[in-house]
């Protein structure tokens, strides 16, 4: 970890990942972690690495090396430059709504749970990104009144599985993710979410990009995404 990142930026000496804030089943969602451990950190853009699932409602100490569950290395951050992420042409509103009835993981989804795109949740996100002729994957989201960095990286996450899943089997985890907010969206304001793949396979890794725009196409924030395959098979 950079030298200049410590536990003392902004006076945060734990974070608790709440238990609603699932990814799969007991453990936190990859995107919305990430997303704490970088404003624990002060860090934007950031880059944040997934040592180990990130238990819920666990107090988790933040440390000048990383994030700990007692002994446990859970995360770790550092300053990140995301100008190698170039967005695909973007998909639009309309576009994006219509993708949502083509989402793969309301057929079959390994963590139907989960708050950012689980089809089973009542509370999250709902984000279900289906595939769009631009490329990749696309979904709409409205924000509500809790918006926020955590909200946004949350957000950035689970489309990029679902751009590597229309072509791949599951399951696959979040093993690193790096944002960059330009902007964050406004409360109630319509916005459409963008997942690609941005790289070819190296063994169990797996490349994405993901990005936010509001309706009209203005980009808020893009992030970059390796996902690790939980098995290894000719097509996973």
């Amino acid at each position: 970890m950079n030298e200049t990142l410590t536990a003392s930026v902004g006076g945060v000496a734990e974070i608790v990942v709440a238990g609603r804030y699932n990814g799969p089943a007991g453990s936190g969602n990859g995107g919305y972690t990430c997303g704490l451990v970088a404003a624990a950190y002060g860090v934007a853009p950031a880059e944040v690495t997934l040592r180990r699932p990130p238990p819920l409602d666990t107090p988790l100490d933040v440390r000048d090396d990383g994030v700990y569950d007692g002994d446990v290395l859970v995360a770790t951050v550092t300053p990140a430059d995301l100008t190698d992420v170039t967005p695909p042409m973007f998909a639009g509103y309309v576009q994006a709504r219509a993708a949502e009835h083509r989402y793969a993981g309301l057929r079959d989804h390994p963590f139907p749970t989960c708050f950012v795109c689980g089809p089973d949740r009542a509370d999250g996100l709902h984000l279900h990104p289906g595939p769009v002729e631009t490329g990749g994957v696309a979904t709409g989201w409205t924000p509500g009144d809790d918006v926020s960095q955590e909200m946004v990286w949350a957000a950035l996450d689970c489309p990029g599985a679902w751009a590597l899943l229309q072509t791949d089997e599951a399951p696959i985890v979040l093993g690193r993710l790096a944002v960059e907010i330009l902007s964050l969206p406004r409360p109630g304001t319509p916005c459409v979410v963008t997942g690609w793949r941005r790289a070819e396979r190296e063994g169990r890794k797996h490349y994405a990009g993901t990005a936010l725009h509001d309706a009209a196409g203005t980009l808020l924030a893009k992030g970059r995404a390796t996902w690790i395959a939980l098995q290894s098979s000719g097509a996973s």
